[in-house]
């Protein structure tokens, strides 16, 4: 029986999966201070990121630090604007992008789904080290920072751009083959 070696996994993969399953994991045990708000899980972190945001935020800002797509943070918004939970407020820098603002209920919605999330999360320190989750923290705030640098950067966009031409044309190469030919413009 011969023994194959496994490559080492890439380290920024097994971080990946790490916080995957943290995540997960988090979700699960937050789920009653999720709960308790009484909203999607969406809408949620989309009420956290207006009342945690340091300036009225817009809808792209929101997405683009989610890490979601603009529509589905947008359908999120209406829904909270609609239960009176947030409010938008013009942006004298884009004649589109509206500021976002939680009102008073809002705000008190998320205090209160706070208050139980603190209680989860004291609970949890019992088993969990303080001073390393501070630590940990500030990392992947770090982390964060520099990965969201590096998106920001022209070079990426343009190679990501063209990787995803690509992969278009792998994906269909007889692609050019079916296309009517131009009619002639008279």
């Amino acid at each position: 029986m011969s023994k194959t070696k496994t490559t080492p996994r890439h380290p920024l993969v097994l971080l990946i999966d790490e916080i995957i399953r943290l995540r997960g994991r988090l979700q699960s045990v937050f789920a009653d201070a999720s709960a308790a708000t009484g909203l999607p899980p969406m809408e949620s972190m989309v009420l956290t990121a207006v009342v945690e945001s340091k300036t009225p935020p817009t809808v792209p800002q929101i997405g683009r630090s989610l890490g979601h797509p603009r529509q589905v943070i947008q359908r999120a918004a209406n829904n909270l604007i609609t239960s009176k939970l947030l409010e938008t407020a013009p942006n004298p820098h884009h004649k589109r992008a509206q500021l976002l603002h939680a009102t008073a209920a809002g705000k008190k919605s998320y205090r209160d789904a706070e208050a139980l999330g603190k209680h989860t999360a004291n609970s949890l320190m019992r088993v969990l080290d303080f001073a390393r989750c501070e630590r940990l923290a500030r990392e992947l705030h770090e982390l964060r920072g520099k990965l969201e640098a590096h998106l920001r950067s022209s070079n990426y966009k343009f190679s990501a751009r063209r990787r995803r031409a690509r992969c278009r044309q792998k994906a269909s190469p007889s692609l050019g083959a079916t296309r009517r030919p131009r009619r002639p413009m008279l």
